[in-house]
């Protein structure tokens, strides 16, 4: 349903949304999250990118994010890194289906207008309830 990378972004955004005191290097949050950290750094750009999550350099360098976690929607951070993908025109490039979907891709693409509201209207802090990653220590 969500890429590796989507999956990747919403666990690092959790991760900051449960630890938002100081910041957090990719290599602490790679290894709490259990996520490639050459991956991750490039994760963590695209978030930088769209104003997700604050970056700095230097000794107390690191990430947070930008802002609270009850304002960032789930759906921001995963087209921050790779949207979802909704059905426009026929995949099959079909002459009878030029103007309007087939039923099959028409009601794909309604369950991905759903999947996308609902996380559009789901929050970060939503996911808050029960602590995901442990403590660092």
């Amino acid at each position: 349903m969500i890429s590796q990378t989507a999956e990747y972004a919403l666990r690092s955004a959790v991760f900051l949304a449960e630890h938002p005191e100081g910041r957090w290097t990719t290599q602490q949050i790679a290894e709490l999250t259990q996520v490639p950290a050459g991956y991750l750094a490039k994760v963590m750009q695209n978030l930088a990118r769209v104003g997700l999550v604050t970056s700095q350099r230097g000794v107390h360098g690191g990430f947070r994010l930008a802002r609270s976690p009850e304002t960032i929607s789930i759906l921001e951070v995963i087209e921050a890194v790779d949207p979802l993908k909704r059905i426009r025109e026929c995949p099959l490039h079909l002459e009878s289906h030029k103007d309007r979907l087939c039923p099959l891709h028409e009601r794909l693409d309604q369950t991905m207008a759903m999947i996308e509201d609902a996380f559009r209207r789901s929050n970060l802090a939503e996911l808050l309830v029960r602590p995901t990653f442990p403590v660092p220590s």
